[in-house]
Order: structure tokens, then C-alpha cells, then sequence
């Protein structure tokens, strides 16, 4: 049987709703206040499995190859066999390979750049659920959550966008925000907008109707 609410029970609800709306714009503050934190500790890109680098020796062309790492983190260039490149940067994967070449080569100058990014599986950004394409990925400087968004699709018909979560690791630690992923992307509120960091999992629900 149908029955009007009480003024007490009407308060209770607006109560609940304000609170609510409260928390999502707690986390979202808490979130940009742990970017602004983060800005200088963003790690120089790290080579991963998977990457294609382009290897130029100066003076010596057959030298000069463009190769994949390999799944073990390793890769091979002509008179340098079995190289660890995942987990270094570019210029120090060079240095290394300056060393193995010296054996052959006179003062051997390497330069290496990374033309296909896949980046290590720790830093990449997973989305997983109700994503359009959930998927792995490469982190970018200064990637935003609305650039994640775009990359898979954006959101299914099903997905509850604004009960989205961001899992952040730092060190043994993860730390959970609350992301608004409806009013960013449905209603084009920027404020709903932040900063990613290599690692991140952003989480998106299904909605329950």
C-alpha cells in the first residue's frame, strides 16, 4: 500500500544523497591532490617487452637494426647477443650496448629510440568491466583519465561510470578513489578529470538497472 513519506524519513534521503555526492567529491579532491604530490616522481619510460627500438651505431650501418624485445626482457643486435633492455631507459640500454661493442668496434657510439611503446607490465593502466574495450594500457606523460577513456571506447550502456573506481599502488601500499566517469564523459565535466600514474587500474561496475 502506497503511503507519503514522513518530513523525518524525507530528510533521512536528502541526508544520504548529500553525503554521498560529498564522498565522490572528497575522493576526486583527495585524487588530484595525490597527482599534484606525484607530478615530479613520474619515472622516466622504462623499456618492456614488447617495445620495437630503433638501434643506430654512427659509422657503422649494418650495424644498425630495429628489433623487438623479447618476452624475457632481452634483446639482439648484430655482435651484441642477449641484452636486459626491459626495465632501462633508452640512453642506458645505448650505454650497455657500447659496451659489448667495443670488442669490436672503436669507441662505438650507440643511439636508441623507442618507436613502438608497450612499456613494462607494472606501469601499464589496466580497465577492466564495463568498458567498451577493457584493455591494457602503455602509460603516456601526462595521461589523463579522460585519455584512458578514449582509448577503450568508453563505457558500455550497462556500466555505472560514476561508481567507477581507481586503484593507485605506492610502494606495498593501494589506495582506492571514488571517479566520475558519467559526468565526464556523458556530461563533459571536466572537474571529473585527473591525472593517471603508471600502474593505475580503473575499475568501472555494471549498473545495477
Amino acid at each position: 500500500m502506497n503511503r507519503q513519506l514522513s518530513l523525518l524519513e524525507k530528510l533521512k534521503i536528502i541526508f544520504l544523497i548529500v553525503s554521498s555526492v560529498s564522498l565522490i567529491g572528497c575522493s576526486s579532491i583527495e585524487l588530484n591532490a595525490a597527482n599534484n604530490a606525484n607530478i615530479s616522481r613520474v619515472p622516466k619510460y622504462m623499456i618492456g617487452p614488447g617495445d620495437v627500438l630503433n638501434v643506430f651505431v654512427w659509422g657503422n650501418s649494418d650495424l644498425s637494426v630495429s628489433v623487438i624485445v623479447r618476452p624475457d626482457g632481452l634483446v639482439t643486435t648484430p655482435l651484441a647477443e642477449d641484452i636486459q633492455a626491459s626495465g632501462l631507459t633508452a640512453t642506458q640500454l645505448a650505454r650497455e650496448m657500447e659496451k659489448k661493442l667495443k670488442r669490436f668496434v672503436k669507441s662505438p657510439k650507440v643511439t636508441i629510440t623507442v618507436s613502438k611503446f608497450v612499456g613494462r607490465y607494472s606501469e601499464q593502466i589496466r580497465v577492466i568491466g564495463e568498458a567498451a574495450r577493457p584493455m591494457a594500457i602503455p602509460y603516456r606523460e601526462s595521461m589523463t583519465l579522460l585519455d584512458v577513456l578514449i582509448a577503450v571506447g568508453g563505457l558500455t550502456e550497462f556500466a555505472s561510470g560514476n561508481s567507477a573506481t581507481l586503484v593507485r599502488s605506492s610502494g606495498d601500499k593501494r589506495k582506492k578513489y571514488g571517479v566520475r566517469l558519467d559526468d565526464l564523459a556523458k556530461s563533459g565535466d571536466m572537474t571529473a578529470n585527473v591525472n593517471m600514474m603508471p600502474g593505475d587500474i580503473l575499475i568501472i561496475p555494471e549498473s545495477w538497472f
